[in-house]
């Protein structure tokens, strides 16, 4: 990890409407090239404002990263599973621009997050990551999350099976 100075201050803030453009450019480009993400087909602004509305109707947080007026990441929580015992349980996701990657930008969003998320009464944070992802993994980890699961070959994206590992937060 570079952990380079960055030239430009980086805010955390909430997320607005006006932010889904640059998060939507963000993600397509896990999108379309890594396996990170399983989803194949890019998706519009208009889906990551619907994305955003319903993660604030469920009283979650969704930041961003901001550098010189730009949006360079973004992390949010959203339900785990819908049924109401696992109310107090929440996945969380972070991505950074690509080319933001070792600055630290990631930490960052999931300072603000987890403090957020206990503020909101959830007990338990969970990440799901596509393997290998050996950014992420050290990031989750980096605050306490363990890897409490291993599944072999559940997606399929760029002709090639993918694991998933989960790994957990007691915050």
């Amino acid at each position: 990890m570079k952990m380079a100075v960055l030239r430009e201050e980086i805010i955390i803030r909430a997320m607005r409407a006006d932010d889904a453009e640059a998060v939507a450019g963000i993600y397509n480009h896990y999108i379309t090239q890594t396996i990170i993400t399983f989803e194949e087909e890019a998706v519009s602004s208009s889906e990551i404002s619907q994305r955003l509305q319903n993660v604030q109707s469920s009283s979650l947080p969704w930041f961003v990263a901001e550098q010189a007026g730009e949006v360079v990441g973004y992390a949010y929580a959203d339900k785990w599973k819908g049924r109401c015992a696992f109310r107090f349980s929440m996945e969380v996701t972070v991505y950074v621009s690509p080319d933001k990657l070792g600055y630290g930008i990631g930490t960052r969003l999931y300072r603000k997050m987890f403090p957020a998320l206990r503020e909101c009464g959830i007990h338990v944070a969970i990440a799901g990551i596509a393997l290998p992802n050996e950014g992420s993994r050290a990031v989750h980890e980096k605050f306490g999350f363990t890897k409490v699961a291993h599944f072999k070959e559940v997606g399929f994206k760029f002709d090639r099976w993918i694991d998933v590992g989960y790994w957990q937060l007691i915050l």
